[in-house]
């Protein structure tokens, strides 16, 4: 779905659409939102509370999938995503055992395996107290980020919702510029956790 169909329905439905499309395209909608709580479309505080709650509900939700079903077809698709077989998830233990919080930030901000990699996460057994500790700077850090960005865009077309309305155009361009960045960085970080993860494959346990 594009920057410009989710700024539209956005501005139609508001807080009503938050659930569904920041589901579908989390770190997108934080930022569009952001961009209109500028402009007192939506409250800062509320959307900081939302998102932070959402990203560590599913977060929770991935993790039981892999804690409970870490024999089903669904994890195996999973892991799957990220290259990873049953002969050496306890290689990716020690990954998470050596550097907990820098595993937790690359997976997390990997795009495309995030589901995947918490799904891992719980089948690991990862403490919950470690999992949710790192999971949560996590979320401040991406949500918190992309707010911010958004609001200060929002603000810089003069801090009213009619001015950001008409320069929608160049607010849908700039967005989608900071987006196609986060979405290359989310890139680069997915293959560095691959060869990280496969040079762990190939050390001798």
């Amino acid at each position: 779905m594009s920057v410009e169909t989710l700024t539209q329905l956005i501005l139609q439905y508001r807080y009503w659409i938050l659930v569904p499309l920041s589901l579908a395209e989390g770190p997108v909608v934080a930022f569009v939102a952001g961009t209109l709580a500028s402009v007192g479309l939506f409250d800062i505080y509320f959307l900081a509370v939302f998102f932070f709650m959402r990203d560590m509900g599913l977060d929770g939700v991935y993790y039981a999938a892999g804690y409970f079903g870490g024999r089903t077809k669904f994890a195996e698709r999973m892991l799957t995503k990220i290259g990873i077989t049953d002969d050496h998830l306890e290689r990716v233990r020690t990954l998470w055992d050596k550097r907990p919080g820098m595993t937790m930030l690359i997976g997390k901000l990997s795009y495309g395996i995030a589901s995947a990699f918490i799904v891992v996460a719980g089948m690991i057994r990862m403490p919950l107290r470690d999992f949710f500790g790192y999971g949560a700077l996590v979320a401040v850090l991406e949500y918190g980020s992309l707010l911010f960005a958004g609001y200060f865009l929002g603000a810089s077309f003069g801090g009213s919702a009619a001015n950001v309305i008409n320069n929608a155009q160049y607010a849908i361009g700039i967005a989608a510029i900071i987006i196609s960045i986060y979405y290359l960085v989310s890139w680069r970080v997915r293959g560095e956790f691959l060869k990280e993860d496969k040079e762990i494959e190939e050390t001798p346990v």
